[in-house]
């Protein structure tokens, strides 16, 4: 793979740039203090504005990673900050147990990344979230050269499987899924192959 980091992307209707800590007051207002969007997340809603700073500046220190992929979802023609997608390595539980895929061949294809996402429920069902999602999955096999993408959701987050099923990606097998607090979730994997992998 090629790393190449956050570079800024362009779709029809949205800008997916890097996160700043001038985002804190529209990522807070919008999204991250909404418990009705992070319902379904590994992360609760933030209590306040400086929980959302707090993780703003830590991502602000990651940017110069190459392998670091964490978007800011803008309107093109508003600039709003609506949400956040991002790539990152799968989670531990997820790694650690590469049996559980039935049509991925993880022995060829090697370390797993996964695709995470929210948005703001002001933009729901109004196709963001794919564009989002088709965007970023184009960069991490047509720019990185990655050989493959995880997806990982709530069983009972539905408008996750109908992003990940109309931006390409296949579901798998049923899982288990872990919040950043240590609860478990039940969940489902999809994943999708890079066009040119043979594996």
């Amino acid at each position: 793979m090629k790393h190449c980091g956050t570079r800024q992307l362009e779709t029809g209707r949205l800008i997916l740039r890097p996160l700043d800590p001038d985002d804190c007051e529209m990522m807070f207002g919008n999204w991250a203090g909404d418990p009705e969007v992070t319902e379904y997340l590994r992360w609760n809603a933030h209590k306040d504005w400086t929980v959302t700073m707090e993780y703003l500046n830590e991502i602000a220190k990651q940017y110069s990673r190459p392998d670091f992929y964490d978007w800011g979802i803008c309107d093109k023609v508003t600039g709003v900050l609506m949400g956040s997608i991002s790539i990152a390595p799968a989670e531990q539980a997820q790694r650690s147990s590469p049996c559980d895929w039935k049509n991925v061949k993880t022995e060829l294809l090697g370390e797993m990344w996964e695709i995470g996402y929210a948005l703001g429920k002001k933009w729901w069902n109004r196709g963001y979230m794919t564009e989002a999602a088709v965007a970023v999955r184009d960069e991490w096999f047509g720019t990185v050269g990655a050989p493959w993408l995880a997806g990982f959701h709530a069983a009972h987050n539905v408008a996750s499987s109908r992003v990940l099923a109309k931006a390409g990606f296949r579901y798998d097998h049923d899982t288990v899924l872990h919040r950043f607090d240590g609860t478990e979730v039940p969940g489902l994997a999809w994943y999708q192959l890079n066009p040119g992998s043979h594996a």
